[in-house]
């Protein structure tokens, strides 16, 4: 069993502790009111330091977790009460700092009743050290919202860190297991489960290795998945493996971690070659995997802005020779971008998996969880329908899809030059379509099967009707996938 920071008493202790004061997320807010918690949103603590000058045993944790303060020792006492403050300065929690003490860790209150713990997060002029341990961030916030949320079995954290993943799967897993390269994570995270009343199966290894054998109904991954020479100096960051390889041994030890059903997710850079297609690339890895698999582009950067991000964030930009190393690499491996994303995958046993890599940068109403399920459950659909079935099956303009039309004044009249379909809620797809798409969606009523549709249609512009029929089909596919079209009950 993986050491955690604390005893299993302590771990009480110290839940109690912050049961007692209010230190959640909720807890917090209402201490500090919108405007302190809004800034505390930018690492602007000024209306928080405020709002928590008079030292009650909330205000103290506030102070010292949230805010980054040296507070006095008997206030840090109070505040930590029950656990003695001699179990927190040996677990590391709280260290001392001058005449008082500042936080050893990072203690978040996460969600509506959840407790993260982490290493304190980069400091000017204090790089991290290689086995830091991050805490929530946008990379972790993006998987947890973009995990496709049913009930299973067994599930599977893939480089779980301080363990917010785990977290959540646990609220639909039967059976939780977590890995980690590195033993402090497996601590931190250890910590993190038993503070929540959580248990997980914790093991440590490289990536699949600690689990090579084993089938999940679910894994998720947030890996070490920053492209560069293969030089690994942070564990949170760096595989060791060059360029993006990471990400393309993940995809493909896929079928080999998935039982039938099963469902991996896990976000991934893929850097954007000079005169190759990029989805080209990524698309590669997924063949011969067996496996549907839908690629979603969420962000690019460039390799100086990309290089200066991952530099910042582990505050060890300061050495020059470092950067320059970096980007000569990109340069002599002709790497012009990188791209940021969500590889989402199920194993279904079709003889013929559908793999789909696109760009999607618009805004996603609800989580992309709920749309990546819906986006499976469309699968499922087309291919439970063969050519009789499409043809047989009514469809309806899904809810929110509109029509807007670019026009040139000529001659006659208003000419249209462009039509776009565009969804105002879900995916929020916008895309040109031509008179036959326009023609398909605009008679999708429901109430009529698509044959009927495709033979008046043929009937009206005098168009043989198998013809009709076979530049239709690929594009209702099409319709349903995006969704822009449903299927009629």
């Amino acid at each position: 069993m993986t050491d955690m920071l604390l005893s299993d008493d302590g771990v009480r202790r110290l839940r109690e502790a912050l049961t007692r004061t209010g230190y959640t997320a909720k807890g917090i807010a209402d201490r500090l009111g919108p405007v302190a918690t809004a800034g505390v949103g930018r690492n602007d603590f000024r209306a928080a330091l405020r709002a928590t000058e008079e030292r009650d045993p909330l205000a103290t944790l506030i102070r010292l977790f949230v805010c980054a303060q040296t507070e006095p020792e008997r206030d840090v006492a109070d505040a930590l009460s029950p656990l003695p403050l001699a179990d927190a300065i040996e677990a590391g929690l709280v260290e001392r700092h001058g005449d008082g003490f500042r936080q050893g860790v990072d203690l978040e209150p996460y969600g509506d009743d959840w407790w993260i713990v982490s290493d304190v997060p980069a400091r000017p002029g204090r790089p991290l050290p290689a086995d830091h341990v991050l805490g929530v961030g946008g990379a972790s916030t993006t998987l947890a919202a973009a995990t496709v949320r049913r009930r299973v079995g067994s599930a599977l954290d893939l480089g779980t860190g301080c363990g917010i993943q785990a977290l959540h799967l646990n609220e639909h897993a039967e059976h939780v297991t977590a890995t980690d390269l590195s033993e402090r994570a497996l601590r931190f995270a250890a910590t993190t489960a038993a503070l929540n009343g959580q248990s997980w199966e914790l093991l440590r290894g490289d990536l699949i290795e600690p689990v090579r054998g084993r089938r999940f109904d679910l894994v998720v991954s947030n890996p070490p998945f920053v492209v560069g020479p293969g030089v690994a100096t942070h564990t949170y960051r760096d595989s060791g493996r060059p360029g993006d390889a990471v990400c393309a041994e993940l995809a493909q030890a896929a079928p080999g971690l998935l039982t039938e059903g099963g469902t991996m997710q896990f976000l991934a850079n893929w850097v954007h070659v000079a005169g190759e297609e990029w989805e080209d690339r990524v698309a590669g890895w997924l063949a011969g995997t067996g496996l549907d698999g839908w690629v979603i582009q969420r962000e690019v950067a460039d390799p100086m802005a990309y290089v200066d991000l991952w530099l910042a964030d582990a505050s060890d930009g300061a050495d020059p020779h470092r950067k320059a190393a970096w980007l000569d690499w990109f340069d002599e491996h002709r790497i012009e971008a990188v791209g940021f994303g969500l590889i989402s995958l199920r194993h279904t046993g079709a003889a013929d998996p559908v793999v789909r890599v696109e760009d999607l940068r618009q805004q996603v109403e609800g989580t992309l969880g709920e749309r990546v399920r819906e986006w499976f459950g469309r699968q499922d659909w087309l291919r439970a329908h063969d050519r009789e079935g499409l043809l047989a099956a009514r469809y309806a303009l899904a809810d929110g899809v509109q029509l807007l039309q670019e026009a040139t004044m000529g001659e006659e009249g208003w000419l249209v030059d462009r039509q776009v379909l565009r969804m105002t809620h879900g995916l929020r797809w916008s895309e040109e379509v031509d008179p036959l798409v326009l023609a398909l969606v605009s008679g999708a009523d429901g109430r009529v099967p698509l044959r009927e549709q495709l033979s008046v249609l043929a009937i009206a512009h005098d168009a043989p009707e198998d013809d009709l029929v076979d530049a239709a089909l690929p594009l209702i596919g099409h319709l349903v996938e995006r969704g822009l079209v449903v299927p009629a009950a």
